[in-house]
């Protein structure tokens, strides 16, 4: 019993075998995936996906790379979507993304406090995206108090003491792929570091495929090697890691 906190099945890369990929995923032992809606166009299909499975659900919200687009109206469209659509279990993901750059930083920042106080109106979690911006979000979060609805630091890619800090603020940590690379030395310290009731699994599929199908799509399924890797670095078996890791995310979920 797998649960994939955070897949893009509905991205473009499985416009030609999603349903083999979904099926495929089950036989892997994947019994939910969250599934992320992030703009206008995703958020419509993420939501199309959880209706058509009752194991899929969805966080919806608007990614930091496309902050400068995000208008009022989507947000309200967001907000009543989120108190609409029963399968929608989180705001995300959301965030910091200064790698990219493709929205001013203080657009960015302004577009990830809006959507906090919107989580806290909804009580809901939210799920983060941070890349190249530890500190910026960590300063936002307090300042936020987003401790009050807590969530996900999503493909967690800090320290361990960041992740320390991120827990003390009510967030699980989330690991996918990169815990399998050979010279990950920091995911793999974070996995052993951080308690088991606050580590989640995912795989950001279709990217950050994990060993050994490194440099090929990702999958849902494939959370199966994160799961492994993790339950090894550990010491304890792939089923309590599975089974801990799904029960993780259900109580955060609410499902």
């Amino acid at each position: 019993m797998l649960f994939d906190t955070h897949a893009h099945l509905n991205d473009e890369k499985f416009e030609e075998d999603r349903e083999a990929v979904i099926a495929r995923a089950r036989e892997n032992g994947v019994s939910y995936i969250c599934n992320i809606g992030y703009n206008r166009e995703t958020i419509e299909t993420s939501l199309e996906l959880a209706h058509n499975y009752d194991f899929i659900y969805t966080a919806i919200g608007w990614h930091p790379q496309d902050a400068k687009t995000l208008t009022d109206a989507d947000l309200e469209w967001i907000e009543q979507l989120a108190r609409d659509e029963e399968k929608v279990v989180g705001i995300g993901e959301i965030g910091l993304d200064y790698y990219w750059d493709t929205s001013p930083k203080d657009v960015q920042q302004e577009v990830f406090r809006k959507q906090i106080r919107l989580a806290k109106k909804l009580n809901l979690p939210i799920i983060i995206h941070d890349r190249d911006a530890h500190q910026d979000l960590l300063d936002i979060l307090r300042e936020e108090k987003a401790e009050e609805v807590g969530g996900i630091m999503h493909c967690f890619s800090g320290s361990p003491e960041m992740a320390e800090q991120c827990m003390a603020m009510n967030f699980y940590i989330s690991l996918g792929g990169p815990v399998t690379f050979k010279n990950a030395r920091k995911p793999k310290e974070v996995a052993e570091r951080v308690p088991l009731d606050r580590l989640l699994i995912e795989t950001d599929c279709p990217y950050l495929t994990p060993e050994p199908y490194r440099g090929k799509r990702n999958e849902t399924g494939y959370v199966r090697f994160v799961a492994e890797q993790i339950a090894a670095l550990k010491n304890i078996s792939f089923e309590e890691l599975a089974e801990i890791t799904t029960k993780n995310a259900k109580k955060l979920f609410q499902i």
